[in-house]
């Protein structure tokens, strides 16, 4: 069930109560410029084994090479849970191969205190970049982050600096600017509703309605985004995500 909810962003607030989100989304989208639907998942659907990821619709995880094969990802309440494992020496990375350029993402999500909820984009045919990392949304109950990754920590030379020690203060200034964070209020344990777009080198988020911020910066405008990440670092729910792009 959706709940009221209040959201503070840049001493704005906001308070709305929501009918059926799935309905919802599909209403804004249909009132906004309408990209090509690319994928749908409304994650309705049982595992057939619980003890298993079995989560289908192209779905895959890390928790196989991260998690020594624990499950990390669940669908459950017609929704997905993700949650990392004790014995994971990486956070939860849920993913879907899905090509475009630019993209509008919407999706329903509640995180929790400490936790968090990345939209990673990735192309694991750029070989500049570790793990194929190109930018990231990374939503918090008090902080949203949007960061150039290709340009900035994920670029392999910047990456091997950083591992050895080696990156100098210039150095560390110019990636700290790859990172936009604006500060927001969420309340934690609800249902809140996201949108993260993407226009050539521009990526911004909206967050229950409200336009919380955007960065721009030479990365994300890489032209071949091939891969959605579900990054997590303890614990979050998606539900209803729609990805919309253009080649």
């Amino acid at each position: 069930m959706i709940r009221f909810l209040v959201v503070v962003v840049s001493s704005v607030v906001l308070s709305s109560g929501f009918e059926s989100a799935w309905a919802q989304i599909a209403k804004t989208s249909a009132e906004k410029e309408v990209r090509p639907l690319l994928f749908a998942d409304d994650f309705d659907r049982v595992e057939s084994d619980d003890s298993k990821e079995q989560l289908g619709n192209g779905w895959g995880t890390n928790s196989g090479k991260r998690a020594k094969g624990n499950k990390q990802a669940d669908l459950k309440e017609g929704a997905l849970w993700i949650t990392r494992h004790p014995e994971a020496d990486h956070g939860v990375s849920v993913v879907k191969d899905v090509d475009f350029r630019d993209v509008r993402i919407e999706m329903r999500f509640r995180i929790g205190v400490g936790d968090d909820l990345g939209i990673n984009l990735a192309d694991m045919q750029e070989k500049t970049v570790h793990a194929g990392h190109l930018c990231v949304a990374r939503i918090r109950l008090n902080k949203v982050e949007i960061t150039d990754l290709k340009t900035g920590r994920m670029n392999l030379e910047n990456r091997e600096l950083k591992i050895s020690g080696k990156l100098s203060d210039q150095q560390k200034k110019a990636l700290n600017k790859k990172t936009k964070n604006i500060q927001v209020k969420l309340q934690a344990d609800v249902w809140h509703k996201l949108v993260i777009d993407v226009r050539g080198d521009l990526m911004s988020v909206n967050i229950d309605g409200m336009d919380v911020g955007e960065f721009q910066s030479a990365g994300i405008a890489h032209p071949t985004k091939r891969r959605v990440r579900l990054a997590v670092g303890k614990s979050a729910a998606v539900d209803d995500l729609f990805i919309r792009g253009t080649p």
